[in-house]
């Protein structure tokens, strides 16, 4: 007998990295991810960037319901303050 069904639920919940392309270079993270929890991943604080979701300005308000895809491109801007 075969454990077929045991390697299926093992692949269909093993997590899948996708590639995004972020101010111009290649980044990888866990597919499923939201938009906030990958700037915290790359170091950055959600509240003190702009981003530009596959060319357009992305709202705050949309960010939590922004689940990234492969190939997705974003430009981060991080605002900086100061006199």
């Amino acid at each position: 007998m075969t454990s077929s069904t045991n390697d299926t639920s093992q692949i269909a919940g093993a997590s899948t990295d996708i590639e995004l392309h972020v101010n111009g270079d290649i980044q990888k993270c866990a597919a499923g991810t939201r938009l906030p929890d990958f700037l915290n991943q790359i170091g950055l604080n959600p509240r003190l960037v702009a981003v530009e979701y596959n060319g357009e300005i992305l709202t705050r308000a949309l960010w939590d319901s922004t689940v990234l895809q492969s190939d997705d491109r974003l430009e981060i801007v991080t605002i900086v303050g100061g006199g």
